[in-house]
């Protein structure tokens, strides 16, 4: 019987998926979309429920020691779901990133339901983490599970993941521009046609069901008055290298707090840590629990004070690695976003003070230093900028979210800090969390490459390249067409290269290829 992933139907039905692009992105939008919608709808309740708690606590001292009591409960659920399914620790981003570079096989049906138990239980509890990770984890399952139950090849099954991962970080955050390019920028690391297609489908039809549920408005309302002056750019420079500089004191946190817990054998005792510091700081700082969407709008309308603004930073900052560190379900997306508005309302007063800067601009710092903050960690400055206009409902600060997007990345980038996801995937494949990972299938996978400009192979014939062992290069795509890959053809700057190769393979064989079509 003939597979359905050898090669002569993956190239096959590569050609043809291409037709049903749209149609199959709306399709997983829909349901990864309505997925996504319920997560945040319980996450919402969830958190009311906590509000409700922490009012009766500070009340009556009974309820204090029955939510403690309760916070021990949910740590050892919490703990029980990750050792039935290893998968759901974290974020969810890098296990996405992981299957789709050939890293991880994930069981989307273990991993739907207790991810989304998880992070309910986690998020709602307090823990300082984000709805955005689990949301595109979700999301991703969604399409995985549409591709296994509809039978389609590995390749289409990964553009349906990516599909599904776009609208979940759609959903999430009313953000569809940011949902595609956050798939182009940070899953793929490469324009493709198809990707962008599908996945655009895909984050416009989770946007719409969630707008049909939690209204049009963006997430954080901004009233930005006026733009900063060309005169004051000198300060976007100094906001800039601040953001950069604490950006990578924020991963390299990140990587010590996983090793700190990592001498922790029980993961029992891994989340009672969290899950108990949640309950304290709930009954004495609750400001800084959860993701902190609620500090944004206290921080516009200048509620704290300037020593307050970096106290509350501090303590947000050292609860996140806390939190994160332990591998308890949840994201870091929503805390390092309010960590980088914290940090750029605390500059933003300090200039006020120090400098004279007009107080009206104290909304564009908060701004400026999320996209700023995300770029530096994150090291995916598009996304960023686009996800930070498209939470806040406005795009007239363009000019300076680049400006201060940019510079942060530069000096992280120079600081030799490594991206956040990429560093967490890294440490997820060295400690073996690998449980369902990479069944030993021939399994037959397209990768599309794009060629840059100035790269080892540009204006070398394909004969004259020393091409991965276990690959073949199907195609070549020039503008809207595809060239034979005969052994005389050149290979341009813009060229994509099609490369047909086992998935158990795709890891390899595309970090090979990149040096080679990208490396300038």
């Amino acid at each position: 019987m003939k597979s359905r992933n050898d090669t002569h139907t993956v190239l096959q039905r590569f050609q043809n998926f291409r037709y049903g692009l749209i149609l199959q992105g709306v399709l997983v939008g829909a349901a990864a979309g309505f997925v996504s919608v319920l997560f945040r709808l319980a996450i919402e309740r969830v958190d009311d429920f906590l509000e409700f708690i922490l009012d009766a606590g500070n009340q009556q001292v009974l309820f204090k020691v029955i939510w403690f009591g309760a916070l021990i409960v949910l740590a050892l659920l919490a703990a029980r779901l990750v050792k039935w399914e290893p998968m759901i620790g974290g974020s969810g981003i890098p296990q996405v990133e992981g299957e789709l570079h050939g890293v991880f096989s994930q069981k989307w049906w273990r991993v739907l339901p207790a991810k989304f138990a998880g992070g309910v239980l986690s998020i709602g509890a307090g823990l300082s983490l984000g709805r955005e990770g689990p949301s595109i984890q979700l999301g991703a399952m969604t399409g995985k599970g549409i591709s296994r139950i509809s039978k389609r090849i590995k390749i289409e099954e990964k553009l349906l993941m990516t599909c599904g991962a776009s609208a979940g970080l759609a959903a999430a955050f009313n953000a569809p521009f940011a949902g595609v390019l956050f798939s182009l920028e940070e899953l793929h690391k490469s324009f493709s046609v198809e990707v962008l297609l599908s996945t655009m489908a895909a984050s416009v039809t989770a946007d719409f069901i969630s707008r049909n549920v939690f209204g049009l408005a963006p997430v954080f309302s901004f009233d930005i008055t006026m733009d900063i002056p060309l005169n004051l750019y000198w300060v976007i420079l100094l906001l800039g290298l601040a953001l950069g500089a604490v950006g990578v004191f924020y991963n390299f946190c990140i990587r010590k707090s996983q090793q700190v817990y990592g001498k922790i054998k029980k993961k029992e005792v891994r989340f009672l840590i969290p899950f108990l510091c949640a309950g304290f700081l709930g009954f004495t700082f609750p400001a800084v629990l959860g993701g902190g969407h609620k500090l944004i709008p206290m921080l516009v309308s200048g509620q704290f004070a300037l020593l307050m603004i970096f106290a509350v930073f501090a303590v947000k900052f050292i609860f996140s690695m806390v939190s994160f560190g332990s591998g308890a379900p949840g994201g870091i997306f929503l805390p390092l976003l309010v960590l980088g508005a914290l940090l750029g309302g605390g500059i933003g007063t300090l200039m006020v003070q120090a400098f004279g800067i007009p107080r009206e601009l104290l909304q564009n710092f908060i701004v400026l230093a999320m996209a700023g903050f995300f770029a530096a960690i994150v090291r995916a400055p598009i996304t960023g900028i686009i996800l930070i206009c498209e939470m806040t409902g406005s795009f007239t600060q363009l000019l300076s979210l680049t400006l201060v997007s940019l510079i942060a990345y530069i000096i992280a980038d120079l600081l030799k800090s490594q991206p956040v996801y990429e560093q967490l995937l890294e440490q997820m494949a060295a400690h073996g969390q690998e449980e369902d990972q990479k069944k030993k299938e021939e399994t037959k996978i397209l990768l599309e490459i794009p060629v840059h400009f100035g790269a080892p192979i540009c204006m070398k014939k394909i004969s004259q390249v020393e091409w991965p062992e276990n690959s073949l290069i199907v195609a070549v795509r020039r503008a809207n067409h595809e060239i034979i890959p005969k052994g005389t053809v050149r290979i341009r700057p813009g060229d994509i290269l099609i490369i047909l190769c086992n998935d158990e393979n795709s890891f390899a064989v595309r970090e090979q290829v990149v040096k080679l079509a990208q490396t300038v």
